[in-house]
């Protein structure tokens, strides 16, 4: 932690590797901006939801699955997941529905990132703005596309593979937001949105970037399904999250889209 010289201001040395975060914004379950989902930590709202047995069955999940004792309908959804103004980002109507979700409201979160931290996407002046982030595996692909009457032909078009490989991330946000800074996708598991954010903060230290946009997508489809709950596993046994809290028994799975923009602390 950076020192204090006693009037609780600290030394512009202690600072020299700070990073600061000079905007966000995100999507979560419940909550359709930072502000929201901030509202809802305060309030304690939570943001599961449990479904009936009509609503299982019209996603596709099967009466042997969830009338089974152990099955959990519970899942934290994320609304607006199909909504994207694809004409504002130079897409067509038929790039974008081939298009991961994960991969269309990330660039529309970035957007609203810079903007937010009072950037137009495009530039700072000449600096370079790097992008560091990644996806979920695109269960789009999984259930939208691959189950189309039409999938082998969807499947084998260029587009659908440029649409939905997580390689693709942070390259398509940098060129579609002509950011002209290193644009590196991230995979590493449970921790991938927070490896974005280390490794964009330590580009903006090296010097590899002026300003840094770090962040993540996950989208779970079909949204309206839940779990079967094991013992000793990772998801919850009741669909609720009970996060550092001595009741705590396991995770629910969700979606969510959330984006960063940081600056060197002597730059912002």
């Amino acid at each position: 932690m950076p020192s204090d010289d006693g009037a609780g201001v600290n030394r512009a040395e202690d600072l020299a590797d700070a990073v600061a975060v000079v905007g966000m914004a995100g999507r979560f379950p419940g909550a359709g901006d930072v502000a929201a989902f901030w509202r809802n930590v305060r309030e304690g709202v939570e943001s599961v939801s449990f479904f009936s047995e009509d609503e299982l069955a019209a996603e596709g999940v099967s009466p042997e699955v969830f009338k089974h004792p152990d099955y959990v309908p519970a899942k934290a959804v994320l609304d607006g997941w199909d909504r994207f103004d694809a004409s504002f980002f130079d897409f067509s109507a038929r790039d974008a529905e081939l298009m991961d979700p994960q991969q269309r409201l990330f660039l529309e979160t970035v957007w609203l990132a810079m903007e937010d931290a009072g950037y137009a996407p495009g530039g700072i002046g000449g600096g370079r703005v790097g992008v560091y982030a990644g996806a979920s595996s695109s269960t789009y692909l999984l259930t939208r596309i691959a189950g189309h009457p039409r999938a082998a032909e969807l499947l084998a078009d260029f587009q659908t593979q440029l649409g939905n490989s997580g390689d693709f991330l942070a390259s398509r946000v940098a060129y579609k937001l002509n950011l002209n800074g290193p644009a590196m996708t991230v995979q590493s598991a449970c921790s991938t949105s927070l490896v974005a954010l280390h490794q964009a903060c330590q580009a903006l230290l090296c010097a590899e970037c002026d300003m840094a946009v770090a962040g993540g997508s996950a989208i779970q489809l079909p949204q309206r399904t839940g779990h079967l709950y094991q013992r000793g596993g990772i998801l919850s046994p009741d669909g609720h999250c009970r996060a550092f809290d001595a009741s705590a028994g396991g995770t629910v799975g969700g979606s969510g889209v959330a984006a960063v923009v940081l600056k060197r602390w002597q730059d912002a």
